[in-house]
């Protein structure tokens, strides 16, 4: 992540436009409002993070700050209000979502735009994964600054603070909601969450009252070995019907959903399966190849139990938490499926 911080005022001029024609924030003033009427089916306010989020109509120029969240946006079907796309080198897009997608403006690939990026196309409302997009220190505006220019801003539930620890798979049916009501698409949004929250309940019946294997979830970065015992990531393991061999009552979990952890303690446990993530397909072989290394003697290596995640399936808020827990689940129950 490029972590070189910038100017942190944000250009007068930027958020002058910004305020005179955003429709997102609370207070702000559009057509409707400033004739004194409410649009049909507004004010709409949700609670996101702690806050209550107040929108007067609509959106009409929307960013999405992760391909997760511009997929779920294109699904809720604006695709058409969508001024800006970010960190788009995160992961690619599903193809029909892509092509609907095409034409919508890059502002960043490896990490969040810089500040002056994204009020350059004077956003109504952006959608997030986490807060980390909105870090004054790494240079990019921060949720006061947008809400004090009239954009409504957005974050996975998931992905909130004081929810990453404790964030569960379910969650992305409250985004869909939220997002449903303020962009004005709520039959959009519950036919999503229909289909999803389907999808996720074929799993849990079809691994109900089988025996459950222990997991380990684990994060292998160069030498450095982390587990994961908490948050949405915990959740996917219960879902899918395994036993994580980590736990978020363990105090190696009471600040943090991971962990960095020694290979003895790892074996210690005994998984019968370990579970990882992976940006890229071809990193799962060199993963599998440290495991084995590292963990000759572990039930899960011998007898090759490894189930390969791609890595923005486990990001907060996005609709890949529910294939992840399918992934699991085919490599937990096999004969499930």
């Amino acid at each position: 992540m490029n972590t070189t911080p910038l100017l942190r005022t944000v250009p007068v001029a930027a958020l002058t436009l910004l305020a005179a024609t955003g429709c997102g924030g609370t207070g702000v003033q559009n057509d409707a409002a400033a004739r004194g009427e409410a649009a049909e089916g507004y004010p709409v306010t949700v609670e996101n993070c702690g806050r209550e989020i107040t929108v007067e109509s609509a959106p009409k120029r929307i960013v999405g700050l992760s391909p997760a969240q511009t997929e779920l946006l294109v699904r809720l079907g604006v695709a058409d209000r969508l001024v800006g796309q970010a960190q788009t080198a995160m992961h690619e897009l599903p193809e029909d979502v892509a092509a609907d997608a095409s034409e919508v403006p890059e502002l960043s690939t490896d990490a969040p735009p810089a500040r002056e990026q994204l009020l350059d196309v004077q956003p109504d409302a952006v959608v997030a994964p986490t807060e980390y997009e909105f870090t004054a220190e790494q240079g990019f505006a921060t949720i006061d600054q947008l809400t004090d220019a009239g954009v409504t801003t957005y974050v996975a539930a998931g992905g909130c603070p004081e929810r990453r620890s404790t964030g569960e798979v379910t969650d992305l049916f409250t985004d869909l909601e939220a997002l449903g009501s303020i962009f004005g698409v709520p039959a959009a949004a519950d036919e999503l969450v229909a289909e999803t929250r389907g999808d996720l309940e074929a799993v849990e019946k079809a691994v109900q009252d089988r025996p459950q294997p222990k997991v380990a979830q684990l994060f292998v970065e160069g030498k450095t070995l982390s587990a994961i015992g908490a948050g949405v990531e915990y959740d996917m393991i219960e879902r899918a019907g395994g036993e994580n061999v980590f736990s978020p009552d363990e105090e190696l979990f009471s600040q943090f959903f991971s962990a960095v952890v020694s290979p003895e303690e790892v074996a210690a446990r005994n998984p019968d399966a370990i579970v990882f993530a992976v940006r890229e397909e071809s990193e799962a072989g060199r993963v599998e190849a440290y495991l084995r290394k590292t963990f000759p003697d572990v039930t899960a290596v011998k007898e090759d139990r490894f189930i390969s995640l791609r890595t923005p399936d486990t990001f907060p808020g996005t609709l890949g938490n529910v294939t992840a827990v399918r992934t699991i689940a085919e490599g937990l129950h096999p004969d499930a499926f």
